[in-house]
């Protein structure tokens, strides 16, 4: 679904041992998951239901593997998105995926913004650390509580560019297209522990 040979470089560039998994076995020995993802949420979902991700990623989050959303990958980890039509996400971090209403501005948002940590730890580091990476999206996650918000932006108004609720993460924007900034933010997520 989309991102898949970019991320993969990108881990791999950072020093990732990095496998695709295409069967949800192959997911067995990974200590961290990334769950990409372009495209529209019921297309992700169903996916992930039809290739038996859905259960095998519950079930090692469930265990204490790390997880990263990235982009629909982020949206895919939300309780449920109104994108199309209304559809159960992963439920994994509590919330909802919406559209964006931003009178004045280009839907979707796409290119460059500011990216602001709101709490110490985040994958950008401590609370106030700001870095700039590459957007291309029309919904964003809504999440249901704020403490699972890590990172913001502003497009027409704050919203959450990345949550995070113990070994679960996601990101909005694309890091393996975020040059240095992005680089940055998957070797810390490769090097975080559970």
């Amino acid at each position: 679904m989309g991102n898949i040979a970019s991320l993969h470089n990108a881990f791999a560039k950072v020093g990732a041992d990095v496998c695709i998994a295409a069967t949800p076995a192959e997911l067995e020995p990974a200590t961290h998951i990334v769950l990409p993802g372009v495209g529209a949420f019921p297309k992700g979902m169903h996916q992930l239901r039809s290739l038996g991700f859905e259960d095998a990623v519950r079930r090692l989050v469930s265990q204490g593997r790390l997880l990263l959303g990235v982009c629909l990958g982020m949206q895919l980890l939300a309780t449920e998105g109104e994108e199309h039509e209304l559809t159960a996400g992963l439920n994994l971090i509590p919330g909802r995926v919406v559209r964006f209403n931003a009178p004045g501005l280009r839907v979707p948002h796409i290119g460059w913004n500011d990216t602001v940590s709101r709490r110490a730890g985040s994958l950008l580091g401590d609370a106030g650390a700001q870095a700039c990476f590459y957007y291309v999206h029309s919904y964003y996650f809504a999440a249901t509580d704020v403490a699972n918000v890590a990172l913001t932006c502003d497009y027409g108004g704050e919203f959450a560019s990345g949550v995070e609720r113990g070994n679960v993460m996601g990101v909005q924007f694309h890091p393996e297209k975020s040059h240095a900034a992005g680089l940055n933010l998957l070797k810390r997520f490769v090097e975080r522990t559970a």
